[in-house]
């Protein structure tokens, strides 16, 4: 494990913690029983075979 050799300020690890984001999920539209919803590509397959409740998300 890598251990610094000085003592890191608060503001330089405030900074680069910040760089750390979370992504927006990637929404398509997908149309089920006539309704058009938004919903993450990855649920996509979930939503079509019924695993999912798209109203629910």
């Amino acid at each position: 494990m890598a251990v610094p050799k000085r003592r890191m300020s608060r503001s330089n690890t405030r900074g680069r913690r910040s760089q750390w984001k979370a992504t927006a999920p990637d929404l398509i539209s997908i149309k089920v029983g006539g309704v058009e919803y938004r919903i993450p590509r990855r649920l996509s397959r979930a939503v079509h075979r019924g695993l999912v409740d798209p109203a629910k998300l």
